[in-house]
């Protein structure tokens, strides 16, 4: 009953991630006197990297789930290992930390982060779909299923990778348009933008040990057997 619960809620969840992704941007730019999506469209804001993010991963958890009912576990366990590593090293902490930091931020000064003209863009349900529904839906994720996590060196490098090539992202904007991608981020000297770079980092890491003490705590070391079976 559980796995089948467990294939019916990733099916339900990667149809509402593709609605999002086709919408959302669609949305976006049919209000063109914002121009909200100028300068690298909608791959310059991570809230919106995050949610083709959760429509990959989940995905590749439907696809697992179809082929461990044809094939069976032994088959397919390099589709189930990338679909661990996927989110244990980015699904999960990139969901987290979006939600932490874009309702920090909003919270503290919305103009920073989400501008009051954006009300008029997105209405609230959908503020909500990209910034609040994300974290339930990672965690009833890791609720639902145990997930193999790699060695603390590779989850942390890979995450690292990850963090390294976004920022890049935002620096190279930047550079070739002269705005930042996050209002917030043109209020900041030079060295306050390394301190935010380099506590972003350490968050996300934070947020991937977190991850691994919950599943740990729910699974134990259960996927162990099996990721050591030849």
């Amino acid at each position: 009953v559980m796995k089948t619960c467990t294939c019916i809620y990733h099916f339900l969840v990667l149809n509402w991630y593709v609605f999002l992704n086709y919408y959302i941007p669609r949305h976006g730019k049919d209000q063109k006197q914002y121009k909200i999506f100028q300068d690298g469209a909608q791959w310059k804001y991570l809230t919106l990297l995050n949610l083709f993010l959760q429509a990959f991963f989940f995905g590749v958890a439907c696809l697992d789930d179809v082929l461990k009912r044809i094939k069976g576990r032994k088959d397919i366990k390099f589709i189930t290992a990338f679909r661990d590593l996927l989110f244990t090293t980015l699904a999960f902490p990139v969901s987290t930390f979006v939600f932490l930091v874009f309702w920090t931020i909003f919270l503290y000064d919305r103009e920073l982060v989400y501008p009051k003209v954006l009300d008029d863009i997105f209405p609230v349900w959908m503020n909500h779909a990209m910034h609040t529904f994300i974290l339930p839906f990672t965690l009833l994720e890791v609720i639902l299923r145990p997930h193999h996590y790699p060695s603390k060196k590779t989850g942390i490098m890979l995450l690292a990778a990850g963090t390294l090539a976004y920022t890049s992202r935002v620096l190279w904007i930047y550079s070739e348009t002269g705005r930042w991608v996050y209002p917030m981020l043109g209020k900041l000297s030079p060295l306050g933008l390394a301190a935010f770079f380099s506590s972003s980092y350490f968050l996300s890491v934070s947020i991937y040990l977190l991850g691994e003490k919950i599943n740990h705590w729910k699974w134990g070391d259960m996927m162990q057997p099996w990721m050591k079976r030849k």
